[in-house]
């Protein structure tokens, strides 16, 4: 063990004398508030949402406020966004008679409050509102929200998926990824290696590794009630709903299927044995297409009043449909706060 103040070795990734972030493995963070305004700006200056429809014309006129925080964090390689913004931009919209004569002009704002990575896989809240509301007005108004928002959030959408690849920093994180490799990576290419047998251990543990982009989640944790009770709460729609606060409905057939979290979290029953095993899929609807992991839940009752469980959570994709990668931190993490945790605090079996 290191002396207080030294730390251990093993664990530090020690600086190089040039400076250089190799691998990306230390945490660089790019501030993306500034690069966000300007795409805002480039997204929804003189953008037409209407164009003649009913004979109303709008468009909007150009972004009037970007607040709050935004910054790409790049890991390992693995770029991991933040941001909680909120955008006002104006919009202006003219009424014309049949004969192509102008009868009213309008002005109105819109206002995105809150968008934020942690709903990356939601659209956001869109206000509309217009400065005359007379019957032109609200015209304007109701065929904007019809209309308007839409398009709206469809270059909301360019600007997540845009921050997912990198925002500002991805050109340099692609520069990295193509940069050529040094002299002693091609002379060691040039010298033919020799070949070498894999060990049937190595060869063996190669067949048993982890798909590549998916990781496993384990977790052990103590609960003091019979495991019979905390198997009846895991697979019982009303105690989810009253633990979660949110809209539940769980089968108890195996091969039913199962929907928490207000259907953020859908998938089915593979095997139940009651008060001793769980073992589901669960697919969340940020993931991409197709995919979908494996809960298992183990139930052991060392003595009586006294459940210890053990979670394996398998085949969780390290990233999300817009390329997101914090999956796998923030699934534990609602494991432990939002399932857990809340059981020992609602259920009082804290031990």
């Amino acid at each position: 063990m290191a002396k207080f103040g030294e730390g251990d070795k093993r664990w530090i990734v020690e600086e190089r004398q040039d400076g250089t972030n190799v691998h990306n493995w230390h945490w660089a963070e790019t501030d993306c508030l500034e690069w966000s305004r300007n795409f805002m700006s480039k997204l929804f200056s003189n953008l037409p949402l209407l164009d003649g429809e009913g004979g109303l014309f709008i468009k909007t006129k150009k972004v009037d406020k970007v607040d709050g925080e935004a910054y790409v964090n790049i890991r390992k390689g693995k770029i991991i966004p933040g941001y909680e913004l909120s955008v006002t931009l104006s919009w202006v919209g003219e009424a014309k008679d049949s004969a192509g004569k102008s009868v009213q002009k309008v002005d109105g704002l819109v206002e995105i409050p809150y968008i934020s990575d942690e709903n990356a896989d939601e659209d956001p809240e869109v206000r509309v509102s217009v400065q005359d509301e007379g019957p032109i007005g609200k015209r304007m108004k109701d065929a904007m929200l019809a209309k308007g928002k839409p398009i709206v959030l469809e270059k909301v959408r360019l600007y997540v998926q845009s921050m997912a690849k990198g925002g500002p920093a991805k050109d340099d994180l692609e520069a990295k990824k193509v940069a050529p490799k040094s002299n002693q990576s091609a002379a060691a290419a040039a010298v033919p290696a020799t070949p070498v047998a894999p060990k049937p251990a190595v060869a063996a543990e190669k067949k048993k590794k982890a798909k590549e982009g998916f990781k496993t989640i384990t977790l052990t944790e103590k609960f003091s009630c019979r495991a019979n009770i905390l198997f009846e709460i895991l697979m019982d729609d009303n105690r989810w709903k009253g633990f979660t606060q949110s809209n539940a409905k769980i089968s108890k057939e195996v091969g039913g299927e199962i929907s928490i979290f207000d259907g953020s979290v859908t998938g089915k029953n593979l095997e139940l044995e009651e008060g001793k095993l769980i073992v589901q899929q669960w697919r969340f609807g940020s993931w991409p297409d197709g995919i979908h992991s494996t809960v298992k839940l183990t139930f052991d009752e060392p003595e009586p009043g006294v459940t210890i469980v053990k979670l394996v959570h398998s085949d969780v994709p390290e990233e999300d449909r817009y390329g997101n990668a914090t999956v796998v931190e923030n699934t534990e993490r609602g494991w432990r706060d939002l399932i857990f945790h809340k059981i020992r605090a609602v259920f009082g079996f804290g031990m």
